[in-house]
Formats: C-alpha cells, sequence, structure tokens
C-alpha cells in the first residue's frame, strides 16, 4: 500500500488548552483514582498500552532583552475563526509520541494501491492477495484466521490520531479500465485545540477482465482523541468497519485460449464456475468476510509540570513531564467469514466430497460461515525515567479476554467459547530527534485458556543517526502460536473435517539500513519456522513438522542526474529444502523517470517508465472453498517482465496521474497471477487525489 504519511518532528499535542472537562477531574489526583477503580471493578481484568507525552523541541533560557509570552495561538478553535497562522496538521499512532506530517510525494504516485510493495491479487482490484515476498501469518493468539483480505482492511491497531490547526480533508479516486474503480474520503478537524475527530471512508468495486469476478469493498474508521487541559488525562477511541464481498469464477479452465485471436474479450474465455443460465455477470458462488472493531483507550498520568520555549524564546508552552501512569484500554470486535454456492455442481466439490445435486435454484446450496467475537480488557502500570523527549519507558500488567468461535452451516452448528488471562510488559525509548538511540522489547504470555502457553517477544534496537545520515536497526521476534480457529474445523451440510495440531514456533531476525542522504537502503532477515501449519494441494488442512528456515535480502538505489531519476528494487529469497511455501527466488522493479518543476515550480511532473519482474517459481493455488492461497509443487509460474508508462503531476495540493498499465500484454499472452488466474490485459488507468483545507 502507499505510505499515507512521512516522519516530521513537530508535535502538536504537548501544548495546554483550557478546556472544561467534567467536574469529576477537579480533584484530579483522588477523583482519578475512584474513576480508574470503579472502571476496574466494572470491566474485570485489564491492561493498556502506555504512551509518553514527551516533546521534541528542549526549552531555551530566558533572556532580559526578551521576555517570552505564553503561546496563546494554538487555543482557537475550529469553531471560530482560526485562519491566521500557518496551517500545522501532526499524526501520531497510539503509543507513540513520533509524529508524521501527511505525505505528497509524486514518484511513486501511479503505483497500484494495496499491492506495495510486493503483494499480488488474482488480476482483479480487491480479489484475494497475498505477499510474494514471504511474511507468516499474524497467528498469536486465539484468531478466526482469514487472511487473504487483509490488504485492504484498515485495521485498529495502526489507525492514525491527527491533531490540525485547520479542518483537513483528503478526496481519492481512482478508475481503470472495465470500470474498474476506488473512491476515498479523509477528514480531521479539531472540535477544540485538545480534541480532535478523524474518519476515512473507502469503496472499491471492479467487475473485472474476466467472467464472474466482481469484487465489492466498503472500509471506515474513525477514530478521536482528547486531552484535558492539565495534560493529565487522556482518552484515545477508534472504530472499523470492513467489508470484502468477491464473486469467485473458480479460474480459466483453458489457459490456450489467452493467446488465441478468438478471445480479444476476455469476457468470452471460460471460466470454472460459470453459469450462463443462473446470470451472465454474477457468479453463484461467493465469499464475504465483514469485521468490525471497538477500542476505547483512556489514561491517567502524575508527574511535574514543565516549560518549553522557542528557538527565540519569545514563547512558552506548558507541558507535562509524565513519571507515573495507568491506563485502560478496552477492544470489542466481530468478524465472519461466509462461503456460499446457491446453484452448486456435484464435479465441483468431488475432492471435498460426493454428493448429487438437484440442480434447481434454492433447492440444494453449499453454505458455510464462521464467526468470531472477543472482548480484550487490559490494564497496564508504566514508569517513565529521563528528560522529556528521552524518556525512557516501562510497563508491566495483566489482561482478560473472551472468545466465542462459531460454525453454522445448514443443517447445524458448532460452538467452541473460552475465557483467556494474560501478562504483558515493554520496556521502550523513542527516536524523537536525528542522533538518538532507540530500542523496544516487550512480551505477552497467556496464562489460562485454550491459549495458555501461547507466547510472542520482540525486542528490537537502533540509532537515527544525524544530519540525515540516516537509520540502523536489528532485532527479532519469536512466537508460540496455537492454530487459527478455521484450521481446526469445516463444516458445510455435506462435508466436515476437524484436525489438532502442535503449536508452531516463528522466529525472525533482521536488520535494516537507510540512508536517505545517499538514497539507499536495505536490510536482510531470516525467519526459522518449526511446525508450519497450512493448506496442502489436495484441499486438506497440514502441517509440516520438519523445522524449515526462509532467508531474505532487500536493497534499494535511487540515482538522481538532474531532471532524471533511476529508482531501482530488488529482493532475494531462499527457503531450505522442501518448506511448503511457494515464493520466487528472485524480484526486482525499475524505474525510470524525469521530475522537474514547470511554470515558475507552479507544476511539478514525475513521468516515466516502470518494468517489474520474477525469476520463475512454483505460484501458490488459491482455493476459493476456504478462500485461502494453498501450497503447490507442479505448477511453475513463467511470467514475461511487466511494463507500465506513467506520467504524474502536483498542482499545489492536487496530485493526479495517467498511465499505461500491463503493457507487454499488447504483444504477449496475459501474465498470471496464481494457476488458473490470468492478469488483466493492457489497462489505462487514472487517478487524483484533492486535499482541501479550510
Amino acid at each position: 500500500m502507499h505510505k499515507l504519511y512521512s516522519i516530521n518532528f513537530t508535535a502538536l499535542n504537548d501544548v495546554p488548552f483550557r478546556v472544561k472537562f467534567v467536574a469529576l477531574l477537579k480533584n484530579r489526583s483522588a477523583s482519578c483514582f475512584c474513576l480508574f477503580l470503579f472502571a476496574f471493578l466494572l470491566t474485570g481484568m485489564h491492561s493498556v498500552w502506555a504512551q509518553s507525552n514527551g516533546s521534541n523541541n528542549p526549552g531555551q533560557p530566558t533572556t532580559l532583552y526578551n521576555t517570552p509570552q505564553r503561546d496563546t495561538s494554538q487555543n482557537k478553535s475550529n469553531t471560530g475563526k482560526w485562519r491566521d497562522g500557518e496551517t500545522r496538521i501532526t499524526i501520531k499512532q497510539l503509543n507513540s509520541d513520533i509524529a508524521y506530517t501527511p505525505d505528497t510525494a509524486l514518484h511513486t504516485f501511479q503505483r497500484r494501491p494495496f499491492t506495495e510493495p510486493w503483494y499480488r491479487d488474482l488480476g482483479n482490484l480487491g480479489s484475494p492477495s497475498q505477499n510474494l515476498f514471504f511474511t507468516p501469518e499474524d497467528r498469536f493468539g486465539p484468531t478466526l484466521g482469514y487472511h487473504v483480505f487483509d490488504v485492504y482492511r484498515f485495521h485498529v491497531d495502526s489507525l492514525r490520531y491527527f491533531n490540525t490547526t485547520h479542518p483537513y480533508t483528503e478526496f481519492t479516486y481512482q478508475l481503470g479500465s472495465k470500470l474498474e474503480q476506488m473512491a476515498s474520503i479523509m477528514h480531521t478537524q479539531n472540535i477544540k485545540p485538545n480534541w480532535n475527530f478523524a474518519f476515512e471512508y473507502r469503496k472499491i468495486n471492479s467487475p473485472g477482465f474476466y467472467k464472474i469476478q466482481r469484487t465489492n469493498d466498503d472500509n471506515l474508521w474513525l477514530t478521536t482523541n482528547y486531552k484535558s487541559k492539565d495534560l493529565h488525562y487522556q482518552v484515545y477511541a477508534a472504530f472499523v468497519y470492513n467489508k470484502q464481498q468477491q464473486d469467485e469464477n473458480g479460474g480459466i479452465t483453458r489457459g490456450g485460449e489467452l493467446s488465441d485471436g478468438k478471445h480479444g474479450d476476455k469476457r468470452t474465455v471460460d471460466v470454472a464456475f460459470q453459469k450462463d443460465f443462473y446470470s451472465l455477470t454474477r457468479s453463484s458462488v461467493s465469499n464475504t468476510q465483514r469485521d468490525f472493531t471497538f477500542l476505547l483507550q483512556h489514561q491517567y498520568s502524575w508527574g511535574h509540570a514543565d516549560t518549553l520555549y522557542n528557538e527565540d524564546s519569545t514563547h512558552y508552552t506548558a507541558v507535562l513531564v509524565p513519571r507515573f501512569r495507568i491506563t485502560h484500554k478496552m477492544e470489542l470486535s466481530t468478524e465472519k467469514f461466509q462461503y456460499k454456492d446457491v446453484y452448486p455442481d456435484s464435479a465441483t466439490y468431488t475432492a471435498l466430497f460426493q454428493h448429487g445435486f438437484t440442480g434447481g435454484l434454492g433447492i440444494d446450496s453449499v453454505f458455510m460461515q464462521q464467526k468470531w467475537l472477543w472482548v480484550d480488557n487490559r490494564v497496564l502500570l508504566n514508569g517513565f525515567f529521563g528528560p522529556l523527549g528521552k524518556q525512557l519507558e516501562f510497563n508491566a500488567g495483566v489482561g482478560n479476554r473472551y472468545d466465542a468461535f462459531l460454525t453454522t452451516y445448514a443443517t447445524g452448528f458448532s460452538r467452541n467459547n473460552f475465557i483467556s488471562n494474560y501478562a504483558v510488559g515493554e520496556i521502550k525509548k523513542e527516536a524523537l530527534k536525528d542522533g538518538q538511540w532507540f530500542y523496544q522489547a516487550n512480551a505477552q504470555l497467556f496464562l489460562t485458556g485454550d491459549a495458555a502457553g501461547d507466547f510472542t517477544l520482540n525486542a528490537f534496537a537502533g540509532r537515527s543517526l544525524k544530519n540525515n545520515w540516516g537509520m540502523l536497526s536489528a532485532g527479532f521476534r519469536q512466537q508460540l502460536n496455537s492454530a487459527p480457529y478455521n484450521y481446526t474445523i469445516y463444516k458445510n451440510q455435506y462435508y466436515s473435517e476437524t484436525k489438532s495440531y502442535t503449536r508452531e514456533t516463528v522466529t525472525q531476525l533482521y536488520a535494516t539500513l537507510s540512508i536517505p542522504r545517499i538514497k539507499l537502503s536495505g536490510g536482510i532477515k531470516e525467519h526459522i519456522i518449526d511446525n508450519y501449519i497450512f493448506l496442502n494441494n489436495a484441499g486438506h488442512f497440514d502441517q509440516d513438522v520438519t523445522p524449515f528456515s526462509v532467508s531474505q535480502l532487500w536493497l534499494r538505489k535511487v540515482f538522481t542526474a538532474g531532471i532524471f531519476v533511476l529508482d531501482n528494487e530488488l529482493t532475494y529469497q531462499q527457503p531450505t529444502g522442501n518448506a511448503p511455501v511457494n515464493v520466487p527466488n528472485l524480484m526486482g522493479r525499475h524505474q525510470l523517470s524525469v521530475e522537474a518543476y514547470l511554470f515558475k515550480k507552479a507544476l511539478k511532473i514525475a513521468t516515466g517508465v516502470e518494468v517489474r519482474y520474477h525469476t520463475p517459481y512454483h505460484a501458490a493455488g488459491y482455493d476459493p472453498f476456504y478462500n485461502r492461497f494453498f501450497y503447490q509443487g507442479s505448477y511453475q509460474l513463467t511470467n514475461n517482465p511487466e511494463g507500465s508508462l506513467f506520467f504524474n503531476f502536483r498542482i499545489k495540493r492536487f496530485r493526479a496521474y495517467i498511465m499505461g498499465d500491463q503493457l507487454q500484454a499488447l504483444f504477449l499472452p496475459n501474465n498470471m497471477a496464481a494457476p488458473g488466474y490470468p492478469l488483466q490485459d493492457a489497462m489505462i488507468r487514472f487517478g487524483f487525489s484533492w486535499v482541501m483545507i479550510n
């Protein structure tokens, strides 16, 4: 996916504001302690994640010649006339003091969303997607286990929390051949200087180049963050909703038709699930995934007030230097997956079960639905050492969660409910300025419940180098995982499969280097996996009890010569032995562009050519019945290099592109994404992003 923000070390959340709050907070220490005690008794076992309130601008001493004044410009509200002064917008993520600003880059603006940097969909926007640069699934703790739509979904733990001096809106639209469309709108503004809200809604709809492969997605997130006028109390709340719908066509039946001149229109190519008597545009087989999550985190900090000055000491801002904090975090989430075939064919299901269908719409069907509901509460105690902007934070706490799994089929259901308790801890120091060290280590261990004994341990350290010389970091991660729910049970009204597994162990070691001054970045990663859980070629759940590893290396170097820019990316990965993973050994992407300002810098352009390629490999297959990719070793995928031409431009806050994509398909057969699933024809794509600031 395109990255939506870039690093900026200006923090706006660490300023005092005069905001009326409930009377309970007048007696701050005693009242807030009672408030947290009451919340704890209501919700049971809780835990939290900490967030320090540091600033990035250490103060300067007051001089006799320039008496500092309190910075009152930030006490204004969007409800009034807030048009004087510079527009400032910052973005933070939960439990982090690193501030970002919105991305306005033009260099790679034309690239497809959701497939960056190495993802591959099934040849249609919104279709199931996999990462060709091997990455293990996130299976820690109780999970449902459906991940092929993850790249399109908003995730509550990676949302953005804003602070802005002016209302800020961004509208994005993209249009491609065969009515491929994506539209989104994001808006944020401060209700008061210490209270912000933001939301984004995105719609994806694409009928596709081939028969009955329509996708239809809706995604929404909302966030709000509030800080009391004395800076002791903070609230973060978020809501996420995702819905992905995929019409399954089962893939094409004869690959030779791609190079047959009779099939210039790819909707004339036969697909496995086509039933023209049912519909010419919709499939009788569909997968739907829907989820929503609500998050609430509130925290109270004890510490002492401090004062920060601007560079010439003409203005000052009061801040709170935290020393101790108590936090409560609650998450409520539900997720549903549904497979439905309303007009089944007996031959389609011979690999799973034998059944003779009557052939009438609504008389027979194949139906399977799985649901997951979970509630998680955490309480954490946080401590802080060191001066503002260089604080070391540590925390420890406990959590309690309730998980309910349900499999429903036409003639019955299967239910599994359990309660878990766990312990968490973390130590962290962030680099808020150049030249600082940063490090973090955290752990979580399930003590009770079906996941008892599962744990995750993460640690990394590095340093941000001065004078834009970059950043160096290294770390490791280790997990002991139970199998996801959907690997343990599959049931429809005609077929049932259940299985138990040995716990899966995943260890990762990695190091990264980034040097912006010479436009060079790279890294190395080693995955070591034991008891790997996967779907095999026969369409059954499986586990590889032989340990294996996957070694990975990536490198990016950008060369510039005047207005010419050559951007090169290479990756290399190598599994050991007979590891049940499907990855290409080498992948590359090269972009040559002309980038310049025109008309006295009123217009900026970036135009050129891009080429992508990978070496031949045994590509993972896609199974619509399980809605996941599976390991196979018989079909080798050999694709031609993919080429595109693009023209990007920016005028003030308006960015747009037009490009020709998959241009090699003008002369060669379509490339393949997976066995039976070809990519699009040569196509025209257009898109823009328009930022509006009131």
